[in-house]
């Protein structure tokens, strides 16, 4: 079994915030293909990493998470692609863990 987070940013590149209505999309996008989904979405989470040039960036992200079998690579890249595209990000991170249910 594996948890597969997608951690999604409240705001585009140039820092313009998203409208709600792609996160809803999104939402209902991953309980239709996975039947469910947990969302981290009351106060947002900060993410902080360096530029190559030593500049610190920040994001505030949701995070949503999704259970699975097993992976599917070539569903995930187009998904991957798709969210950037919409979200207007030039990487989106999404990663998954294998879990044991206990």
């Amino acid at each position: 079994m594996y948890l597969i987070q997608l951690l999604l940013p409240l705001y585009d590149n140039d820092g313009e915030s998203l409208p709600k209505s792609l996160f809803a999309e999104v939402r209902d996008e991953l309980v239709q293909q996975f039947g469910g989904l947990t969302a981290y979405s009351r106060a947002p989470a900060r993410g902080l990493w360096c530029e190559d040039d030593d500049e610190t960036v920040r994001d505030d992200l949701i995070i949503h998470e999704v259970m699975a079998e097993g992976i599917d690579r070539t569903w995930w890249a187009a998904y991957r692609t798709s969210l950037e595209a919409r979200l207007r990000q030039e990487q989106i991170m999404i990663r998954a863990h294998r879990v044991e249910v206990l």
